[in-house]
């Protein structure tokens, strides 16, 4: 009997779903890589809300509209609606109206995601500089040439302090996943516009607070936990926005860049996939300069060896105790001799 009872008072790490009511999710990396699902996304996010949780999901692509992604998700095996994806056309909107009266005139260089918000909110749409437009805005899609490029550099000429018109981007991913690896995303389609005019976009989506603040507003969050598979975005808007998040393995970043995470981007939590959101979570412990996770074990001394001192039985645990390790001195990366072991990517991407 005491056995017994001693058993039942033993503690179980919680796992990161533990007391979250919503669950947000990216989608290029998380959900799904081109057409296809990740492995094991949809049978984790519908087991998550089977078991009560809220499902949204934010993205930065827009080249669809909600009603698509929505139709997409669905045919995934998602039980999606259109009034669950937060888009960052949607944000993008938002700021728009700040700044130009509804009715004007906006250049657009995108695709249908963005066209369809902006006449939702009563913006008509041109494709042409030398039709005077109020604005600029920008979002990705497959389908961008380069004279939609110049059309937005001829109408952007006059820097907006000069007296010019206000130029937002959708978001500034460098790169998109897609089923055939990785491609160039709307960061380098805004960064030709910049070279070629020398100004800077006002940026609507992640890493931006306010398309994460649409989202806990939309839901009704209490405590949502972001899934993102990029550090510079998805992590980094979530820390912004005063959430916990996860970096899930399955998409852009690599073990090599957790371990190289600046402050402003480091997640909650380290994932392999989406299942891993439902097992404990074991416990962090630092006791001088030894990093404990799980029965994994890295040493960093005040000289720049990284030391693995039990790899222990498990590739994730042994990412997050060097992870951890390396975030708790405060230096950059760059100082360090990693062994290579720590970064061995090990974890499946589509």
């Amino acid at each position: 009997m005491a056995l017994f009872s001693k058993k039942l008072s033993q503690k179980t790490d919680p796992t990161p779903l533990d007391g979250v009511d919503v669950l947000l999710a990216d989608l290029d990396g998380i959900v799904y890589a081109g057409p296809g699902a990740v492995p094991h996304a949809i049978e984790s996010l519908n087991r998550a809300a089977a078991e009560g949780r809220r499902l949204g999901y934010i993205t930065n692509n827009a080249s669809r509209t909600d009603a698509s992604v929505a139709a997409h998700l669905a045919d995934l095996g998602l039980g999606t609606r259109a009034e669950d994806v937060v888009t960052s056309p949607q944000a993008a909107v938002r700021l728009l109206a700040d700044r130009v009266p509804e009715g004007s005139r906006i250049l657009v260089v995108g695709g249908e995601g963005l066209v369809v918000e902006l006449e939702k909110a009563g913006y008509t749409v041109t494709r042409s500089a030398q039709d005077a437009p109020a604005a600029v805005v920008q979002g990705f899609n497959p389908d961008v040439a380069w004279t939609d490029l110049a059309e937005a550099a001829f109408a952007l000429a006059t820097p907006e302090d000069e007296g010019g018109i206000p130029w937002i981007a959708t978001n500034t991913d460098w790169t998109i996943p897609r089923e055939h690896g990785i491609a160039p995303g709307n960061g380098t389609l805004v960064s030709a516009v910049h070279t070629a005019v020398g100004r800077l976009a006002v940026v609507a989506g992640k890493p931006e607070a306010p398309i994460f603040h649409a989202a806990v507003a939309r839901f009704g969050a209490a405590k949502p936990l972001m899934l993102g598979d990029r550090l510079d975005t998805d992590i980094q808007g979530a820390q912004a926005a005063g959430m916990d998040s996860a970096i899930v393995l399955t998409g852009i970043d690599r073990p090599k860049h957790v371990l190289a995470a600046p402050t402003h981007a480091r997640p909650t939590y380290i994932l392999g996939d989406l299942r891993e959101m439902f097992e404990p979570y074991p416990a962090v412990t630092r006791r001088g300069e030894v990093t404990t996770v799980g029965d994994a074990r890295v040493r960093v001394g005040a000289g720049p060896e990284v030391e693995i001192l039990s790899e222990g039985s498990r590739d994730i645990d042994l990412l997050r105790a060097g992870a951890h390790a390396i975030w708790a001195t405060g230096r950059q990366i760059f100082g360090f001799d990693v062994p290579e072991r720590l970064y061995r990517d090990t974890f499946h991407r589509p």
